[in-house]
């Protein structure tokens, strides 16, 4: 597995970075912003000297990989390479056909929800001729299109995202020479002056979340945080126990976005009802992002990674 670090400071809630943040809020953003662009362009590189096809790329929810994985195509395009990015949700099999939970209810989550004959042929397609027809699925309807969609990579890279892309029924079948697998997760720490771990990047991650569903999905912070056990149980199911098969892992952390996460849930917090189960889990999150210094949303680009969840202003 091969890391991409960032080359900022790990310690943001000592003296290091929170005075440049506070005094000049607007250049610590662009210094973060190019930190990740930065790690777009040495993973761009390391997929473009691996000569691979397919490119599997996963993380966590909320980690960024669908806006990391459109960020990858666009930047081995800029090289001069075909490159699309594929959703393994559109491969669902469609209402009537998902598995289902021990209480009976559809499971989503697991990969038996694809449609794993023809993703399988797709990617065997994309790996001989970088080309393949795909399905498009639409969810309201909860079933696949008529419609197909033609993918035309060859010559390029295939980047394949979704909960399941490091999945071995997906990779296995296909040859290991055209095959690259990038892990999309917040590997920043923040930690006081002595050191000692201030807020866990899963929680910002449900920070995250919490902030796409409420604005994006019209669920309030109860329903996210109702669900977030949940989440979790899957991530560690589906996703990390096939993290160690990672070739490289690009880094999603932006180094100001506590200060982000502290402005937007507070509001949130103030109207949650006091007797909701959620409101001491809640309020211990935003007290975790009160001592980063704020950041007004305005501050954040347009292209940011970031804009996955709270929207753009154009």
């Amino acid at each position: 597995m091969r890391n991409m670090p960032t080359r900022i400071p790990k310690r943001l809630v000592g003296r290091t970075l929170i005075d440049f943040a506070a005094d000049r809020p607007r250049e610590f953003v662009e210094l973060c912003e190019k930190e990740y662009d930065a790690r777009i362009a040495r993973v761009t590189d390391a997929v473009l000297d691996s000569g691979c096809a397919v490119v599997f790329l996963t993380g966590p929810s909320s980690s960024g990989k669908t806006t990391s994985a459109r960020r990858l195509a666009d930047s081995i395009r800029n090289a001069g390479r075909r490159s699309e990015v594929i959703s393994l949700d559109d491969f669902f099999v469609g209402e009537g056909r998902y598995p289902k939970r021990p209480d009976g209810a559809d499971d989503y989550e697991c990969i038996e929800a694809l449609d794993i004959p023809v993703l399988q042929a797709c990617l065997r397609d994309l790996a001989e001729t970088g080309e393949c027809d795909m399905p498009l699925f639409d969810f309201l309807t909860q079933l696949p299109k008529a419609e197909r969609r033609h993918v035309d990579c060859r010559d390029g890279v295939a980047i394949i995202e979704g909960l399941h892309a490091f999945n071995p029924i997906l990779t296995n079948h296909l040859p290991a020479s055209v095959v690259l697998l990038v892990y999309a997760g917040m590997r920043e720490e923040y930690c006081d002056a002595a050191g000692a771990r201030v807020l866990a990047t899963r929680d910002l991650r449900l920070a995250r979340r919490i902030t796409r569903d409420s604005l994006f999905r019209g669920h309030g912070a109860d329903f996210t945080l109702d669900l977030w056990p949940h989440v979790c149980q899957s991530e560690n199911k589906y996703i990390k126990a096939f993290k160690n098969r990672a070739d490289l892992v690009l880094d999603t952390s932006l180094s100001y976005e506590p200060g982000l996460w502290g402005n937007v849930l507070l509001p949130m917090m103030e109207q949650m009802a006091p007797d909701s189960p959620h409101a001491a889990r809640l309020a211990s999150l935003c007290a975790q992002l009160r001592p980063f210094t704020p950041i007004h949303q305005d501050l954040v680009p347009e292209s940011s990674i970031l804009r996955e969840f709270i929207g753009w202003n154009s």
